[in-house]
Order: structure tokens, then C-alpha cells, then sequence
């Protein structure tokens, strides 16, 4: 398996238990609009980061920005010990973050095959190299393997996701960003999503996940924060978190 570590020449070492993304007080909107204030978090390796939140309470801003699709107003964004708050979001994800963003984006028209293609193509690969993590990601996603020649719009919706996040991971990112992957998914494929989840961070990933299903999310999260009207009102471990409070924060309290 390809290294998941995306390290830098330059780039200070990490010790084992350092996160591998720290976002610091950071601000981010559209336009004259700030939709985020102040929201700061650690991304670990082998951890998955959840953010709960009702809709419009800043999560996807909170992603976007972190990716670098949204601008930052004000804070940082740190990746494997690099400042990249300044940085496009083509760099970052050279340097190691992946967003799967929600609605299950594949081009519908292409193959399986060349789906997972267009996700080397940001990597100076042989066409030997870009083969064998296309064989490494149907080894991930048994499912993708029997489909490779068929076109992308003829998976299901939970095949799709599965496409989408093996797209993204075929590059080998420390950070995944997934941004309400269950979303319009069957309950047995919301399971499956969250299995593939666990599976990532037993690789050593970092996960930051964006997931209205709350009960199902929380039973893969290590650390939860809850956003509302942009700010940050819980952060928690997970295994120390009250599930009924956390939903009533997330979806019930009014800020």
C-alpha cells in the first residue's frame, strides 16, 4: 500500500499522537456573509473528527475552508505541520487532503476505471504506478472491482459514494474530509459507509466527518464538535459524550 503520509521536504517531523491537521480559530464565509467563527480542531491519525451540526450551522463552510474551495478570513490551517492557510486547494491536496464533498460526485459518464484515473492525475505517476492503485482500491472496495468497465451513472447510490471516496483516497492523503456521505443512502449502506470509515482510520488515516446521521457517526467518532451559527459550542471525546445531549445540542438547542 502507497504511504498515506503526505511529508514534505521541509516539513517539521511529526511524533506519533501529533495531529496531522489543526485548524486554529478559523474564519471563513462567502462574500460580505462570515458563516464560520472561530472553529478550531485536531485531526489525528487513526481518529475520525466529527462535526455535528443543523443545516446552516457552518460544517460544509467548515470543510471547504479547510480544503481550501473557501478562502480563509482569519486562522490557520495546518497540515502535517505546514501553515497552508494561504495555499490553493490544489496544493493542499498535494500535501495530503482529500474532500469527498456530499452528493456523491463521479462523472457519471466515464467508467469506473477512468473515475479512479482522474483521481492520480494530481501525482507525477507511471501508467504502471496509476494501474496499481487502481488494483489497491478495488482491493479497499471489492465492489468497484466487478464494475470497472461499467459507467459510473449505472452504480447504485451507495456504489457511487464508495466511487467517490475511492476516487479521493487513490492518491494516498493522511486527511480525508467526508461531507455527509450518507446522505440519500439506504440504512445497510450507511453501515457500510461507516465500516469503510473505520477501516481508513485502522490504516492510520485522519478522518474529519461531516454526518447528519448523528447515532450512526458517533459510533465511529473519537472527538466531536458541534457547531451552531458558525460557532463552536461542544467539543468532546466521543467516548466521554452524553448521545441524547449531543443531539439536542446539534439539531434542538437554540444558540
Amino acid at each position: 500500500m502507497m504511504s498515506s503520509m503526505a511529508m514534505t521536504e521541509g516539513s517539521p517531523v511529526l511524533t506519533e499522537g501529533s495531529p496531522i491537521l489543526e485548524v486554529r480559530g478559523l474564519h471563513a464565509g462567502y462574500g460580505d456573509i462570515k458563516a464560520i467563527w472561530g472553529v478550531s480542531m485536531n485531526a489525528l491519525p487513526g481518529r475520525v473528527s466529527l462535526i455535528l451540526g443543523r443545516n446552516g450551522a457552518g460544517k460544509t463552510t467548515t470543510l471547504r475552508a479547510i480544503s481550501g474551495l473557501t478562502p480563509a478570513l482569519e486562522g490557520q490551517v495546518i497540515i502535517n505541520g505546514r501553515d497552508v492557510t494561504k495555499l490553493s486547494a490544489h496544493s493542499r491536496s498535494a500535501l495530503g487532503i482529500a474532500f469527498v464533498q456530499e452528493g456523491k460526485r463521479v462523472f457519471v459518464d466515464r467508467t469506473v476505471e477512468e473515475n479512479l484515473l482522474l483521481g492520480t492525475y494530481r501525482q507525477r505517476w507511471s501508467k504502471a504506478t496509476r494501474k496499481q492503485a487502481c488494483e489497491q482500491t478495488y482491493e479497499r472496495f471489492p465492489i468497484l472491482a466487478s464494475r470497472r468497465r461499467l459507467r459510473a451513472g449505472s452504480l447504485s447510490g451507495g456504489q457511487q459514494q464508495m466511487l467517490a471516496i475511492g476516487s479521493a483516497l487513490i492518491s494516498g492523503p493522511s486527511v480525508l474530509l467526508l461531507d455527509e456521505p450518507s446522505a440519500g443512502l439506504a440504512p445497510a449502506i450507511v453501515d457500510d459507509v461507516m465500516s469503510v470509515v473505520k477501516n481508513l482510520c485502522s490504516e492510520g488515516m485522519a478522518v474529519v466527518l461531516v454526518e447528519q446521521n448523528a447515532e450512526k457517526a458517533l459510533a465511529v467518532a473519537d472527538s466531536v464538535i458541534v457547531l451552531d451559527l458558525g460557532h463552536v459550542t461542544v467539543d468532546v471525546k466521543a467516548a466521554d459524550a452524553d448521545v441524547s445531549q449531543l443531539v439536542r445540542a446539534a439539531y434542538f438547542d437554540v444558540g
